[in-house]
């Protein structure tokens, strides 16, 4: 009988801590009938995590290649284990987070990552909900981390590793934590923000283990809205077949491409944010709000206007709509 090493130890325990963890949640929330959980929405995330195991499976020979050849020109080397493992993790974590950044900010990229949005349910199965083809091109962004002296063994275990803390925090279940832990890691509440559909929350909360990164780089947003969270998109595909969850916008993309004038908008249609359109049918999450913002702010002053008795003309609110963006 083999013996298993000390890394598959920590995976075995952490995927069964894991697969307990999600049936637990299920007997709770079917206990308390709070519905987390529908069969139809469960099954599908378990057929796009299974897809995803495949594709995982087809390019893992070449994405070993492309880091253990990159390795060979590292420019330098950390010597001491513990320094070794904590900057692969943390730095493997940022990378993370620019791949799921440009996974929300750029429209190819989004048409692979929409799958992993589109429940409108938020549970442990959600986190399985899988970006089937990010395996594709995740490499790419990986690769400076063999350039700095990482293995191509060590990377894929340190990725394994946050890949499963980023499964765990797919619950709508309130988990007590010290203050301090929600500052430096990722919590069940960042990441409730993260898939909500509602708009403010937008695009927010992009990291995987690590929340320094959206705290540093402005996509930070705590769960403070009075209204309640609604998981899933903005615009919910009426299909939701297996074949459309996967395909819908990149179906949607090559629409809007085909019918864009000329080549450059036919590109951005590509390249740019979600949303993004040349005539202005459509707008991005930061459109939307900024707009929602404006309103916001809007509906404060005629709040204040009429707690004091005063009204605020029809024919005043665009300008102060204009100074509100100006100052804004």
């Amino acid at each position: 009988m083999p013996i298993l090493t000390h890394r598959e130890i920590a995976v075995t325990t952490l995927i069964s801590l894991l697969v307990i963890l999600t049936l637990v949640e299920m007997w709770l929330s079917y206990r308390e009938d709070r519905k987390y959980y529908e069969t139809r929405d469960t099954l599908t995330n378990i057929y796009l995590t299974t897809l995803a195991f495949f594709v995982n499976i087809a390019v893992k020979f070449s994405t070993f290649f492309l880091l253990n050849y990159a390795w060979h020109f590292r420019f330098f080397e950390i010597k001491n284990v513990w320094l070794y493992w904590i900057i692969l993790v943390v730095i493997q974590d940022f990378l993370y987070w620019v791949l799921h950044y440009t996974g929300h900010y750029s429209r190819l990229f989004w048409a692979v990552h929409v799958t992993h949005h589109s429940s409108e349910h938020f549970n442990l199965t959600t986190g399985f909900r899988s970006t089937v083809f990010e395996p594709l091109y995740r490499v790419f962004f990986y690769l400076p981390l063999a350039f700095f002296g990482f293995n191509a063994i060590d990377i894929l275990y340190a990725y394994l590793v946050t890949q499963l803390y980023g499964n765990i925090v797919h619950t709508q279940y309130n988990v007590p934590l010290p203050k301090w832990y929600g500052y430096i890691f990722v919590t069940p509440s960042h990441h409730r923000v993260h898939h909500a559909s509602n708009i403010p929350y937008l695009d927010k909360n992009m990291g995987m283990m690590l929340i320094i990164w959206d705290r540093l780089f402005g996509t930070f947003r705590e769960e403070n809205l009075p209204e309640p969270i609604k998981y899933g998109l903005t615009h919910q595909p009426e299909d939701t077949g297996l074949a459309n969850t996967l395909f819908h916008e990149w179906k949607a993309m090559l629409r809007d491409v085909k019918q864009a004038p000329g080549f450059k908008n036919k590109l951005r249609y590509i390249i740019k944010s979600p949303g993004w359109s040349h005539d202005g049918r459509t707008q991005t999450a930061k459109t939307l709000q900024r707009d929602y913002k404006e309103q916001q702010s809007l509906g404060d002053i005629k709040s204040h206007a009429a707690y004091n008795n005063l009204t605020l003309p029809t024919t005043l609110q665009p300008p102060v709509l204009f100074l509100l963006r100006i100052f804004n």
